[in-house]
């Protein structure tokens, strides 16, 4: 049976990842789509095979400021059709999405905004998720194929993170960015990861200053997100906390081809 394999990795700087054995794992791997958040990294700064790895069609949206933000999708096969950006007007992206389009679905690789550093900042990440579901959204009334992928900066549930109590009030967690993640489940969006597994302690995120992974200590704040319609072609999803080199670990799902 042909699956295909998609990762989704929060790399918190590609370059830096890179000499922690990001090409090896990737040839490990060898995932058919792997998409890259907080990549961190103006073209210029790219070296040749990293820009254009053997094997993969790679396409980069990258942040107008240096050193931060940044996506990235790697492709075994050449995509339909790219986009860097929502394209939304109103909406700074600062190179968080690239949206592309694959044979038997389209694929939102996302790197969602962080509301951590005050109030603006949270301003801006509750438009970006209001704005980013009314888009899908109105692609999934045309019944359309969606992926939506990558680190979206919010624990959703209770056994999403290991102390919820203690961060009830911390932006991650607050209830009106639970509640956006409620209203993308009811607009038909799986959690691919929790349709299969209901075990808590399952993270994705550890905070490097304080140790917190050796402690597992952690968030599980980035996702595999597909519409209903996909459901059935999804055939496992998975947490990979063993690979290192970021304060994130990567995510992934199969798809089974032939459902595609």
């Amino acid at each position: 049976m042909a699956e295909l394999k998609l990762l989704s990795w929060n790399v918190n700087g590609i370059r830096a990842i890179r000499k922690n054995g990001f090409g090896e794992w990737l040839n490990k791997e060898s995932p058919d789509i792997l998409c890259l958040q907080e990549t961190r990294v103006q073209p210029e700064q790219l070296d040749a095979d990293l820009r254009n790895l053997p094997g993969y069609h790679t396409d980069w949206s990258n942040s107008e400021r240096k050193g931060y933000s940044g996506v990235a999708t790697f492709s075994k096969s050449i995509p339909l059709r790219v986009q860097e950006g929502l394209g939304l007007e109103g909406l700074a992206d600062e190179g968080r999405t690239i949206i592309s389009e694959h044979q038997g679905f389209t694929l939102f690789n996302v790197y969602f905004p962080n509301g951590k550093m005050g109030k603006e900042r949270l301003n801006y990440k509750m438009d970006f998720y209001d704005k980013f579901l009314a888009l899908v959204n109105s692609l999934k009334e045309k019944d359309q194929k969606i992926i939506i992928c990558g680190d979206f900066n919010t624990a959703h549930k209770e056994i999403d993170l290991a102390r919820p109590r203690e961060n009830s009030k911390i932006s991650g967690f607050l209830p009106e960015e639970r509640a956006w993640l409620d209203e993308l489940v009811a607009h038909g969006f799986m959690d691919t990861f929790r349709h299969f597994h209901q075990e808590p302690q399952q993270y994705t995120w550890w905070d490097l200053r304080t140790g917190a992974r050796a402690r597992n200590i952690g968030w599980r704040i980035d996702y595999f997100f597909v519409t209903e319609n996909l459901r059935d072609a999804v055939t496992s999803a998975f947490i990979m906390p063993s690979v290192m080199g970021s304060d994130h670990c990567p995510v992934g799902i199969t798809l089974r081809a032939s459902s595609l």
